[in-house]
């Protein structure tokens, strides 16, 4: 992969951990459940991390293969699991 670096790795994990953390210091001021809200910040947290990892992993391959990404972005913001699904077929797409 040409895209990942190791700083790039440690700001996306650092920014992961520091979410997290301040996370569990609000969750536990709340009046509220706080389990709810611990575990809907996990979740979303773990989601943005995943749709950061594949867009990535999407610029990488669009590098590799000499094709653009920037008609893939918008699509991908609104819906990320269809535009990924539609890109890997229009990649694996046979030049003539």
């Amino acid at each position: 992969m040409y895209v990942w670096s190791k700083r790039l790795v440690g700001v996306l994990l650092g920014l992961f951990v520091l979410f997290i953390l301040m996370s569990m210091a609000q969750g536990s001021m709340s009046e509220g459940s706080t389990l709810k809200a611990h575990t809907t910040r996990w979740l979303l947290a773990n989601y943005i991390g995943l749709v950061v990892w594949i867009f990535v992993w999407m610029i990488d391959q669009a590098r590799v293969r000499g094709k653009s990404l920037f008609g893939w972005f918008l699509p991908f913001v609104i819906a990320p699991l269809p535009t990924l699904m539609v890109f890997v077929l229009a990649l694996q797409r046979r030049i003539k």
